[in-house]
């Protein structure tokens, strides 16, 4: 009867949705099932591209994990975990984006059953990082070290590594071709960590093949004023002077006021800006370049005046195409044109002016610092060219990876596939509930070649099987077997030269693994109204603005009721 009498306790405002419990958690790992799902099919090299078409009425064609999750827009809070592991491992290692993403929607979908049947979720959380833990071991004991080999021994492996990266891209026709500018221009910026020091220009038309590496800079014409053309447009050895200065004729301030008492005193003002400006471009002249950049503009005075000494001079260059011009020279930008000293002027073996395709290029190349390289894309539509320069910022991004980490393992779903067993194996030597959750978090790793079967229109499970009969093998030989994706049989991927960095698996694992017991761990969403009705409030309940609404809003010059 006392508990009859207990007043209702209003806790959370009006309109409030909350969710909790086993049907909270489910709903939110049948969320990040169905993202899963979406790029279920672009996996590997006979992955299936995504074409998405945005609110603002632009087309992207990728198969990129990161470049899809992205683009999806995806509003439900659990599934939006996915979508942030996806960007991590893209900015962290540039590569194995949906590898990430399935293996966190495989792990939800086999801790699923459990949870339908009672299982607390922190048991399933505490199972999967110590499997976590067991399988980033077993990675780090599987991986060969390519440390200690010859320079052209290493850029052969590096380029295998590039080459398996670029298999499962648009351009994986030309794999061989775009590997070694990859490994080319990775070794020619050595140690520096700014993947700015790479360069991707993007040109339409011409084929694939007609792109090209330059070692040093190269970057497109910028706008240019008369007499322009009378400049030199190659130079042998030259000096660069990079600046961050306007060399226009101007008022140096619009809004001052001078009062002058003698009409001819007007003439000493406009010459006192001839001056300046003349001395100015004197000042450039006298330190002897041959080649002027300057990221703020350079009029048609300068342009002219450089033109009758032979210089070379270039106005309104982008940032990151001048820092790159400095690293590449040895020169230093500056922000005044007095008292520049010979050692802030950089230079190069060779600048010249090229055309590619419709656009001109300024190209410098035989740079003496040569922490830096400039990859000129060419190709036919739009979006095949931005697809392109994806694929190439992973290859880039795996091949830098790997010349930190130098150590790589097989590809292809052999080392998921070893990985699985050892854990199988392991779970029978536990007691208790969590030898069923290790089993299922092994299950769930073999996803990878699973989906590389389903993707190339192979049997999964005749080649699974065989695949596990192989990794079962007491001798340990057939730890490197995986999916030979071209006979659709299994094969040693390591022999094949199908490799990956370690980092990309242990990476990969790691954040599907964090992903997982992140969502496991949710039992309650609360949907504040507040936030949902915000823009309602504001244009329904009729403002206080002007002229009143017709929802009796007290309007300018109302009388108040």
């Amino acid at each position: 009867m006392a508990s009859m009498l207990q007043p209702q306790i209003i806790l959370l405002k009006e309109g409030t949705d909350t969710s909790q419990g086993k049907a909270q958690l489910i709903s939110n790992i049948n969320a990040c099932t169905a993202v899963a799902d979406v790029v279920r099919t672009t996996l590997g090299p006979r992955g299936m591209d995504k074409l998405i078409h945005d609110a603002n009425g632009n087309t992207t064609i990728s198969n990129d994990g990161a470049t899809i999750m992205k683009l999806l827009d995806v509003v439900h809070p659990g599934a939006k975990i996915l979508v942030d592991i996806a960007r991590s491992q893209d900015s962290e290692v540039g590569d194995g984006t949906t590898t990430v993403v399935l293996l966190a929607g495989e792990f939800l979908k086999e801790a699923k059953p459990f949870v339908e049947d009672g299982v607390h979720p922190q048991n399933l959380i505490r199972s999967y990082r110590s499997a976590s833990q067991l399988a980033i071991e077993k990675v780090k004991e599987l991986a060969v070290s390519i440390e200690g080999k010859s320079t052209e021994e290493k850029k052969r492996l590096l380029s295998k590594c590039a080459e398996t990266t670029l298999s499962s891209k648009l351009i994986s026709g030309e794999k061989e071709f775009f590997a070694t500018m990859v490994v080319d221009a990775v070794m020619a910026v050595g140690h520096d960590d700014r993947l700015k020091m790479i360069g991707i220009k993007k040109v339409p038309g011409g084929t694939m093949r007609d792109s090209f590496l330059v070692d040093g800079v190269a970057f497109k014409k910028t706008f240019s004023y008369a007499g322009f053309e009378q400049q030199p447009k190659k130079f042998l050895s030259p000096k660069i002077l990079l600046l961050n200065i306007e060399l226009e004729l101007k008022s140096e301030k619009e809004n001052a006021e001078i009062r002058l008492t003698d009409p001819s005193e007007y003439q000493s003002i406009v010459d006192a800006e001839w001056n300046i400006i003349y001395d100015k471009l004197e000042k450039c002249v006298q330190t002897g370049a041959k080649i002027v950049l300057s990221r703020l503009a350079i009029g048609d005075l300068g342009t002219q005046y450089f033109a009758d000494r032979d210089i070379f001079c270039a106005g309104r260059v982008a940032d990151e195409d001048l820092q790159r011009v400095a690293a590449a020279t040895g020169g230093t930008v500056q922000t005044s044109v007095n008292n520049i000293i010979e050692e802030v002027l950089g230079t190069c073996e060779v600048f010249e002016e090229k055309q590619v395709g419709n656009e001109r290029f300024n190209i410098f190349s035989g740079c003496p610092s040569g922490h830096t390289a400039t990859i000129v894309l060419r190709g036919g539509a739009d979006q095949f060219i931005e697809e392109a320069e994806r694929s190439l910022h992973d290859a880039i991004m795996i091949v830098r990876r790997a010349v930190k980490n130098s150590t790589v393992v097989a590809g292809g779903g052999a080392i998921d596939m070893e990985i699985s067993r050892y854990l199988r194996q392991h779970a029978r030597t536990i007691k208790g509930k969590s030898q069923l959750f290790i089993n299922s978090y092994a299950k769930a790793l073999e996803v990878i070649p699973r989906q590389l079967c389903d993707n190339a229109g192979f049997d999964a499970t005749d080649v699974l099987n065989k695949l596990r009969q192989k990794h079962a093998l007491a001798s340990g030989e057939g730890a490197n077997f995986g999916v030979d994706i071209n006979t659709g049989a299994i094969a040693d991927s390591f022999n094949n030269f199908v490799w990956e960095p370690a980092v990309v698996k242990i990476n990969a694992i790691n954040a599907a693994t964090e992903a997982a017991c992140l969502i496991l761990s949710v039992d309650e969403t609360v949907k504040n109204p507040k936030s949902e009705s915000a823009q309602g409030d504001a244009s329904g309940m009729g403002g206080r603005g002007r002229g009143g609404g017709a929802m009796g809003g007290r309007g300018r010059g109302m009388r108040r009721r």
